[in-house]
């Protein structure tokens, strides 16, 4: 019984060695060592030559009675004449390439080897940071490559990525902190209205007045509940970045924010202190808004029944500047940069108490930080917070700086 012959494909080609750093390395430092050793046996072999050419050599002449004479001149018989002299000469120039071809063959076999090892040696620390930050995982990012050796260009780029992991460390801790505290936060309303029904459901005697007055609170608890939504949505929104900068005047949407926020601060009773100036930036106008919007609620909404607030915009050599300054509850300094975290409050109080979820000053830090924008924060004595945010100067706006004319 004839059995098929297996089909074979077409035959592979010829792959070629993957072209990685090290190959181009060693044919770098190859042939700098090839050329650097080659050129020293042409040399040395142009000179040897040189010597065989020129030098006097027994086979050029002819003794004759005693007498030396050229092996041109007419020769008697009685001549003697030397030709194994002419045949070793040539023999030795033959050798001589012969030798020169094979030491340029081992030139170039050790100067492959040499370039090779010099290459390795070179990148050992590359391959250290590689291994180290394929290790390196969301679950470790507390490991750093930590290199030692000479201040060059690999300790260089080993230092930057050990800050990366440092800043991934951060952002992946901050957010799931964020991803707790939001669950933390919507988890509670939901409790809460869950237990309000089911305590209806088993009481018997519950009237409409009473799913009444139920359904009331859960309506509050629903809109309570969509302001935390919405105070996420910005604080994702503005973490994102802005859109196309626009030129913005930070003087109208202060005013605006500020004639929002009257029937809370006629509420309270608030002394209202504003400076408003022209100050144009260049950025989002919908986060410059939130941010003015937010700046100045935060400053109502912890504030004292009588306290004042202080609102003033204008241009500095740094740029718009916006401050919002306010009384209310003494302040530690360490707790300054806390109450810039995401569900941060001052202090063990009841939770939105005063209709906030905490997330006023991260949305304000994370629009100030998408604009590259300055934000500053210090406690007054007498209590409450004196906030300025700073936005980087436009070209329009910028100062001008003499020529040097010397």
């Amino acid at each position: 019984m004839h059995t098929p012959r297996p089909h074979r494909g077409p035959p592979q080609r010829l792959r070629l060695p993957r072209r990685t750093a090290r190959l181009r390395l060693t044919v770098l430092y190859g042939g700098a060592v090839f050329l650097a050793c080659g050129t020293t046996v042409l040399a040395f072999t142009y000179l040897l030559y040189g010597l065989l050419e020129h030098a006097p050599h027994p086979v050029l002449l002819l003794h004759e009675r005693g007498k030396v004479v050229p092996i041109a001149a007419p020769q008697p018989p009685e001549a003697t004449i030397h030709v194994a002299g002419l045949g070793q000469v040539a023999m030795d120039r033959q050798q001589l390439l012969i030798v020169s071809g094979i030491a340029l063959a081992v030139i170039a076999v050790a100067a492959a080897a040499i370039g090779w090892l010099i290459a390795g040696r070179v990148l050992r620390p590359l391959r250290t940071i590689t291994a180290a930050a394929r290790r390196i995982s969301a679950s470790s990012l507390n490991e750093r490559l930590a290199l030692q050796g000479p201040d060059d260009e690999l300790k260089e780029l080993a230092d930057t990525l050990d800050s990366l992991f440092a800043r991934l460390e951060a952002s992946f801790g901050a957010q799931r902190r964020f991803a707790a505290s939001a669950s933390h936060e919507l988890r509670t309303p939901l409790t809460r209205e869950r237990t309000l029904l089911q305590v209806t459901l088993a009481d018997p005697a519950a009237t409409t007045a009473t799913w009444q007055a139920v359904s009331q609170d859960l309506l509050a608890s629903n809109a309570e509940q969509e302001r935390l939504i919405e105070a996420m949505l910005t604080l994702a929104s503005s973490e994102a970045g802005p859109g196309k900068p626009e030129s913005v005047d930070l003087a109208a949407i202060t005013s605006e924010a500020l004639a929002a926020a009257r029937p809370a601060i006629s509420r309270l009773g608030l002394n209202v202190r504003a400076d408003i100036q022209p100050a144009i930036l260049d950025g989002d106008p919908l986060l410059v808004q939130q941010l003015a919007a937010n700046l100045i609620d935060n400053a109502v909404r912890h504030n004292i029944p009588g306290g004042d607030v202080q609102v003033a915009t204008g241009t500095s050599p740094a740029g718009a500047v916006l401050s919002v300054t306010s009384s209310g509850q003494v302040i530690p300094a360490a707790e300054v940069d806390r109450l810039f975290q995401p569900f941060q409050r001052l202090g063990p109080r009841p939770a939105h108490r005063d209709g906030g979820h905490g997330l006023g000053l991260s949305i304000i830090r994370a629009i100030a930080t998408a604009h590259a924008a300055a934000i500053t924060a210090q406690p007054r004595p007498g209590g409450g917070l004196a906030i300025d945010v700073t936005f980087p100067p436009t070209p329009a706006t910028a100062p001008r700086v003499a020529p040097d004319l010397a």
